[in-house]
Formats: structure tokens, sequence, C-alpha cells
């Protein structure tokens, strides 16, 4: 019999016998590790692990993770643990551009990405009939200067409502509040269409042109209280060439952004990210 999977993804300050520890604790417990990724960071003094594991028949997370948590506090880690493929509660944000959002819901539905899409929030009604074909709910919510905290307080309470433990921004062209990026912060992925720190705000793909750039890019990040400036998770680039014109640039930046996009939800929902600062670590 094969018994349940789990994964277990940690970080904490650099020190003697880590590896050890938690591989000591997986073979007591009779559990077979299937992969792991780790990194030291001896210029920040910090140590990151990822483990995918196979427990016995009948283990539990529960149990496992009790358990683990006297192996983690001497070390002072920060961990989490998850049964291997649990599916992340997601709420996707979308503005008019749709080619994110597609993207994302077409790989949710073949099941590339572990996920469950929870429900989709929009500032427009665009692409409510595609939403509503994939059996996810819809909910327009306007915003403008006026009604922004109702908007995000309405925004607050879809998320609360269904449970969804990640929101990503989907080409979503609203700028999020301070406080409600304060208040979310490691769980809002935005797709920024430019290779950051380049061309930040807005018409990025128009600044490249007017600099002759010989790529363009794309960035997932995390979101925070600074436009543009959250933790980097994935970028891509595609090479163009002076014969672009700032109408192609963006056509071409299309596939840059789904695929960023599409790596960053996996790689968190896969448990492969940790965040350290302003910068991430990706365990893959």
């Amino acid at each position: 019999m094969t018994g349940p999977e789990f994964v277990l993804t940690l970080d904490c300050g650099w020190s003697t016998g880590i590896v050890a520890a938690v591989s000591g604790f997986l073979a007591e417990r009779g559990c077979d590790i299937e992969d792991i990724k780790e990194y030291g960071d001896r210029r920040g003094g910090h140590f990151y692990m990822r483990l995918h594991f196979e427990a016995k028949p009948g283990e539990t997370a529960e149990a496992l993770a009790e358990d683990f948590a006297a192996v983690a506090e001497p070390f002072g880690m920060t961990w989490t643990l998850r049964p291997a493929g649990e599916k992340t509660k997601v709420l996707l944000m979308v503005s008019k551009f749709g080619h994110c959002l597609n993207d994302l819901l077409f790989r949710a539905r073949i099941g590339e990405l572990p996920v469950e899409i929870v429900a989709v929030v929009s500032n427009h009604e665009d692409h409510r009939g595609l939403v509503e074909w994939h059996g996810i709910p819809y909910h327009h919510i306007p915003v403008t200067k006026e009604n922004k905290p109702e908007a995000e307080a309405e925004l607050l309470s879809v998320v609360d409502r269904y449970g969804a433990e990640l929101v990503v921004l989907a080409r979503y062209m609203q700028v999020l509040s301070d406080a409600l990026a304060t208040r979310m912060a490691g769980r809002v992925i935005n797709i920024h269409h430019s290779f950051l720190p380049s061309f930040k705000g807005a018409k990025p793909y128009h600044q490249a042109w007017e600099r002759g750039v010989k790529t363009v890019g794309a960035t997932a990040h995390y979101v925070n209280a600074e436009l543009d400036e959250g933790p980097i998770i994935a970028q891509q680039v595609i090479d163009v060439d002076h014969t672009h014109s700032p109408e192609d640039l963006v056509a071409v930046g299309r596939d840059a952004e789904c695929k960023a996009l599409s790596n960053a939800v996996r790689w968190h929902c896969e448990g492969r990210v940790v965040l350290n600062g302003n910068r991430t670590v990706v365990l893959r």
C-alpha cells in the first residue's frame, strides 16, 4: 500500500544540523522523501528547504505537524505542511484584457495548475460569459476614485465568502490601496507587462518602444504597498527588434505575460516560493 504524500516547506536562520533533524524526523516516522530542494544563503545567513515525501498509510497532516513542531522550534523555523496536490483556492481579478484570465482558466480546467478557481472579480462586465461558461461565479465590482474604499470592502467580502487563499491580478488595471496590499501581503500575485524593475507604471510597452528595446518581458510578483515593487516570483522575455511598433510589442508580450503568471501561480501553490524581505527564493 502507498501512503499519503505531503509537502513541507521551511526556512530559518543558517545553522548546523537542519537537514539531519528534518530527514531524521521523517525517517523515524517511516516516511520516504521523493524530492528535496534546499538553498543555503550564506550571504544572508538563512536556509530554505522544500520536501515532497510519502508517509505511512493512515498518517495525517495534523499528526505530522503536531510532532514536527518540536523539531522546528529549536531552529526557529517558519514552515508549512500540506497534502501534496492539494488545490489552492484562488480568486482571479481582471479588467478588459482577457488573455491571462483565459490562460489560467484553461490551465486550471485541464489540471495543469493545482488550483480551484473559486470566483472572478472584475471592474468590467466584458468577461462574464467566458467565466460563467467555466461554471465559475463572476462578480462585477466597479471602481472609481469616489467609491474605492467601498469597492475594496466588497472585494474582501468576496475573498472571505469563498475562502480564497490566493488572489491573482490577471491584468487587473486598478491599483490596490496600501491598506489592502498590506493586509493581504504574500497572498496577492500581480502580472506586470514589463521586465521589472524597468518600465513601471502605465503603458510599459510604449515606454519600451521609446527606448528601442530588443526584448520585451513580463514579471509576476507579490503585491505590496509600493507600485510594481513587490517581490519578484517569475519573469519571461521575448526577443523583438526595431521593426516592432508599440502595438506589436503589446501583441507579442501577451505570451510572456501568460507564461510568467502561470509559473508564479503554480510555484506558489506548490509551496515552492519563500519570501525573504523584498526578494523570493523559488525552490524548484
